[in-house]
């Protein structure tokens, strides 16, 4: 049985190409559209649909303002945001997360990529995963390959010395990280590199929002940042992150602008690989929410060179259980908890100051 997917979208050439795109998936079908919010709100009061695509600029009622009508009235939906590359727009899509949204996709800006190969790929991968529903892209069958035949080699894990956190998620990732960052204490005994697969702009919305939200600090990662305990530091879209080992001890960020691996710009497993060449005595690698296996390979050529404490995320708190199934399979998670849980056990490993 096909799902039903409200569309909400004031545009109507959006209307049209998103309907094109549904319909060329057989697992979904368009069962509503409306042209703004107070529509998509008479609709969602009186009917329950599997996925909702909404807008977030519309006239009469915005997404933002539906998202809190609905949370105010306990009208429960599953709400993906259709969100323009505009920095107004990403800091109320980071607002939308907290207020119930599942994830967003980023507008194109002209028809010619909206009804283009790169914007229908996304669009159908993040419903295909919001809904639990096996992927038509490849990403999701490294996973597989990537389990061990035998134990893995790896250094023996330490609970002292001087620690790093290295956090991956991506699909879910920025809702799931707003049940996570904020929890995190404000001396915090170790800094933390964080990669989310985002596009450009709304990294540092995210950073900024999340920055607001906690004790701890957080911010979008610039080249050159010394890394501190008790900071956050989220690798910009569009650049990979890697961690410098400096002549003093300290580390440092460094950005480079090398190809997307697998369409991904962060990449994890950049940000991992730089790691085997660090002073840290333990590196605590977390592993949530995402499609894909992106962090995997990572850790599993870290934990060769450094100690590793390897923390994922389980299944049932997961958006998409991509990431930390594949991380899971290999052997190497010391501890999976529910999203949750995942803030206390970070602290737990590293400490406070």
């Amino acid at each position: 049985m096909k799902k039903n997917i409200l569309l909400i979208d004031d545009s109507a050439l959006m209307r049209r190409v998103i309907c094109d795109i549904i319909a060329s998936d057989n697992s979904f079908q368009i069962a509503d559209i409306c042209k703004d919010g107070q529509e998509g709100y008479e609709k969602l009061k009186e009917k329950r649909y599997d996925a909702v695509l909404l807008d977030v600029n519309m006239p009469r009622m915005d997404g933002l303002e539906l998202l809190k009508r609905l949370q105010e009235e306990k009208i429960k939906a599953t709400i993906i945001m259709v969100s323009t590359l505009t920095v107004k727009d990403a800091e109320v899509t980071m607002i939308a997360l907290e207020l119930g949204a599942v994830d967003f996709v980023t507008k194109p800006t002209n028809i010619i990529e909206a009804k283009g190969e790169v914007f229908k790929k996304t669009l159908l991968s993040v419903l295909r995963a919001v809904l639990k529903l096996p992927s038509l892209a490849q990403a999701e069958k490294p996973a597989a390959s990537i389990s061990p035949r035998k134990p893995i080699q790896r250094k023996t894990t330490s609970a002292k010395g001087n620690k790093l956190v290295a956090l991956a998620c991506s699909t879910g990732g920025p809702k799931a990280l707003q049940s996570v960052i904020p929890y995190l204490p404000k001396a915090l005994d170790a800094p933390m590199v964080l990669v989310q697969h985002m596009p450009i702009g709304f990294t540092k919305s995210m950073a900024d929002r999340l920055n607001e939200l906690s004790k701890i600090s957080v911010k979008e990662a610039e080249d050159g940042d010394i890394l501190t305990k008790g900071w956050v530091y989220v690798a910009p879209g569009g650049k990979h992150m890697e961690v410098a080992k400096l002549a003093d001890g300290r580390h440092k960020i460094v950005l480079n602008d090398m190809p997307a691996i697998g369409g991904l710009k962060p990449c994890a497993n950049i940000t991992y690989d730089s790691l085997t060449r660090s002073g840290y005595d333990e590196v605590v690698c977390v592993v949530l929410t995402g499609m894909g296996a992106d962090g995997t390979k990572g850790i599993l050529s870290l934990a060769k060179k450094k100690p590793v404490y390897v923390i994922s995320q389980d299944e049932k708190s997961c958006v998409v259980y991509g990431m930390p199934k594949a991380i899971y399979e290999t052997g190497i998670v010391d501890e999976v908890v529910p999203l949750k849980d995942a803030a206390s056990a970070i602290t737990k490993r590293v400490g406070v100051l």
